[in-house]
């Protein structure tokens, strides 16, 4: 069952509310009701002033992050960091508010970190309408986000580091998992961009131009992770590309290893097989000195074949 909390900040002092109060409630203070774990809500857990359409959104299972103006509100879909890891493929939950000017209503499926930092500006009173809050939900998920987008690029370049000298396969596993990473990543954090600038630029009285200056700064926030997201992807193909021909580079050197050795054995398998064979005739079969004497020209045949290959450069690698 999901569980819902109310806050309503009366004159800077915030206090909670029970959930059922918020739609009775006819004051002008700012009011925030949250529901978490939605996924078996339905719309009677939704306060009556949501517009259908509206609840809908907040209680769809499937969302990407977007923000549309409404009846004098806003619906807003955003995606940040959980608090723990969820079991679907999305590495990141989903937030879905509509904000209106003194009342925010938040949905969320999984718990999400960034509303723990909201909470705490509520709770001290920072909020005079939604306009502040939707501000500070962009700047608290943003600041989430940005040090594992950061971790991405460090891992990355420990990767690059140690192209030399690590295991090849366990390397390319690890890049081929970063790669994964980013793409999972950017999915959502380019769209979360766009949803701050499209919520910039409504013009509703509510949102202050000091909340568009912190909207356009999470905005720049976001467009900034998802350049880094894409180089990363675009590096760790490169790096993979690397490991592809550093393979082939070593399966190479092998091979020609193997052909060296291969060729200055094959005289000395003919010449071996030839006084191996059980005919009659077979010269010097009766001398004393005739073994040596074939180990002695098989030695010679091989140190010519080897130097040979020396000459020509293919011992060198």
């Amino acid at each position: 069952m999901p569980t819902m909390r109310a806050f309503v900040l009366s004159d800077g002092s915030p206090r909670e509310l029970a959930p059922s109060e918020i739609a009775e409630y006819r004051g002008s203070d700012f009011v925030w009701l949250h529901v978490d774990g939605a996924g078996n809500a339905g719309r009677n857990d939704l306060p009556p002033f949501v517009p259908d359409l509206a609840a809908g959104a907040l209680l769809a299972s499937e969302t990407r992050p977007r923000c549309e103006g409404m009846e004098g509100g806003a619906l807003i879909n955003l995606r940040g960091t959980g608090v723990r890891v969820t079991t679907d493929s999305d590495r990141l939950v989903s937030v879905r508010v509509w904000v209106e000017a003194k009342r925010v209503t938040s949905v969320t499926r999984h718990p999400l970190a960034a509303l723990d930092q909201v909470e705490t500006q509520m709770r001290a009173g920072r909020f005079t309408d939604g306009g502040d809050f939707v501000a500070a939900l962009a700047q608290a998920i943003s600041a989430e986000l940005d040090p594992e987008v950061a971790d991405l690029g460090d891992a990355l370049d420990l990767c690059e580091s140690e192209i030399d000298d690590a295991d090849l396969y366990e390397l390319r596993r690890r890049i081929t998992e970063l790669r994964s990473q980013a793409i999972a990543l950017r999915r959502f954090v380019a769209p979360d961009r766009d949803a701050m600038q499209a919520m910039a630029r409504l013009e509703y009285d509510w949102i202050s131009e000091e909340d568009r200056l912190h909207l356009r700064d999470a905005a720049d926030r976001f467009a900034r992770m998802a350049e880094e997201l894409e180089a990363v992807r675009e590096r760790a193909a490169l790096l993979h590309e690397q490991l592809t021909d550093l393979r082939a580079e070593l399966v190479d050197r092998r091979s020609l290893a193997i052909a060296v050795v291969a060729f200055i054995f094959l005289p000395l398998t003919f010449v071996t097989g030839l006084l191996g064979m059980n005919v009659e005739g077979i010269p010097f079969a009766g001398r004393g000195w005739a073994f040596w004497g074939v180990v002695a020209f098989c030695g010679a045949i091989a140190l010519a074949v080897a130097g040979w290959f020396a000459i020509r450069h293919w011992l060198d690698d």
